[in-house]
């Protein structure tokens, strides 16, 4: 998976030191203590809470198109992923020379992660390096002589951005080792904003981790809940890379929140298709077993949305998976339902909101901005219309 939801499956351990570490170091948790952790659950989205999901527009039936207010940003077809090709490189050899110079034993681990070949589609460094160009706008006049070199300099200090969030995602196998070089890496940027918003991300794993492994029977059945910690497991990790991105190009607020809203939407489309793909995928395109989380007792998106339709359906959910018959009572009535359609409209709800971001953003006439700005459109497309 492209995001962070494989995080259910790393041992409890591994984040025990280093997430600790990461939320001492956050302002607010100096003074305020464990109750931030309590309240945190509660301000996720911003006020959109648990109407964020009911009264979608209309959408003209299930297909999966998105409507921009701008015709500017899709004048062309992209390959996002070409765009950044060398620099995905640059990034995957980093990577890779990290891992195994600091840990022989770990050059398996770094040969799974980035071995050669693989790096045109990483999807989330290819966010943030696109990211990275489509805000190369409006930042102050270095001093005079200076230009070429702090452009370099923060060009590099993005592309560590883009590091780091690799890093964390793949630590589900390399554990507290990755989390130890994205804290080296992370230090070295010395930006105390960054080092907040990374060290949220870090927090919102964990806490996402914690509301899917203690949920109650209650909680389960809850769109808002599941829409939570949704954020928290596969959303907040893109999100706040991105503002990351626009903090080190001394972006204003107001764009640094137009990155954010970008990578959140653009996480929650994608985790919302994939919940769609569990029921709809095969096995062969997945890579991973069709009905995989309902037999993990996962309840996702689609059950969700059948459940309001046929609140019978809730008995089940809250009896558990554990019984096969159940397995098959719940997708019985998601077939009756229009779940699955939902779902997907959710997605593409997501998605547009992930676009309108990008343009909201100042104008420009700058053209390596404007195509960056284009293929991150391109990509909200691509997210809604996978089939893997």
């Amino acid at each position: 998976m492209f995001f962070s939801r494989g995080f259910r499956r790393i041992p409890r351990t591994s984040f025990n030191g280093f997430s600790r570490w990461f939320i001492s170091h956050r302002p607010e948790y100096s003074q305020a203590g464990p109750q931030c952790l309590r309240d945190s659950t509660q301000k996720v989205f911003g006020g959109l809470g648990e109407t964020y999901y009911r009264g979608l527009p209309a959408f003209n039936g299930s297909r999966c198109h998105i409507h921009h207010q701008s015709s500017s940003l899709v004048e062309e077809q992209l390959d996002p992923f070409s765009l950044v090709a060398d620099e995905l490189s640059l990034v995957a050899n980093r990577l890779r020379e990290m891992v195994v110079a600091e840990v022989p034993k770990l050059a398996s681990a770094a040969e799974y992660f980035f071995k050669m070949g693989v790096e045109g589609k990483r999807f989330r460094p290819t966010v943030l390096l696109l990211m990275s160009t489509a805000l190369n706008f409006a930042v102050p006049e270095p001093s005079k002589g200076l230009g070429d070199t702090l452009t370099t300099e923060l060009r590099t200090r993005q592309q560590s951005i883009a590091e780091i969030t690799e890093m964390i995602h793949v630590s589900v196998l390399a554990g507290d080792f990755m989390l130890s070089r994205a804290c080296v890496a992370l230090a070295a940027l010395k930006n105390h904003e960054v080092t907040t918003l990374i060290a949220t991300v870090v927090e919102n794993l964990v806490t996402g981790e914690t509301m899917q492994m203690t949920s109650t029977s209650d909680q389960r059945c809850s769109m808002e809940y599941y829409m939570q910690k949704t954020y928290y497991k596969t959303a907040s990790l893109i999100s706040n890379s991105c503002k990351a991105v626009a903090v080190l190009a001394g972006q204003t607020t107001e764009v640094a929140m137009l990155a954010y809203e970008y990578g959140k939407n653009l996480g929650l489309a994608y985790q919302l298709i994939d919940d769609v793909l569990d029921f709809t995928g095969t096995s062969a395109s997945l890579g991973k077993g069709s009905l995989s989380d309902i037999r993990h007792g996962i309840v996702t998106a689609p059950i969700l949305f059948a459940m309001e339709e046929f609140p019978q359906l809730q008995a089940v959910v809250k009896q558990g998976f554990d019984d096969p018959t159940n397995v098959d009572v719940a997708l019985e009535y998601l077939g009756k339902s229009r779940g699955i359609q939902k779902a997907r409209e959710l997605a593409i709800k997501h998605a547009n909101l992930a676009a309108e971001a990008i343009e909201s953003l100042p104008e420009t006439d700058d053209e390596d901005v404007k195509r960056s700005r284009r293929a991150l459109v391109d990509l909200t497309q691509r997210v809604i219309t996978r089939i893997k």
